[in-house]
């Protein structure tokens, strides 16, 4: 579960990023990358708690 959310919040991130970088090259709208933003920041929000500030078992 750990590790699954771990790579949720990362993908999440790389995903902030490349919609900012289609919205510079002019392939997103700006109301397009502000809902996938929204919809990105809330997964990252979800996800991140479920595994950061924990410590490893093992």
């Amino acid at each position: 579960m750990r590790r699954l959310a771990q790579l949720i919040s990362w993908g999440a991130l790389l995903a902030i990023l490349l919609l900012a970088a289609l919205f510079f090259a002019d392939q997103l709208t700006l109301p397009a990358m502000q809902r996938w933003l929204l919809g990105v920041a809330v997964l990252w929000f979800i996800s991140t708690p479920v595994w950061m500030g924990r410590r490893r078992n093992g």
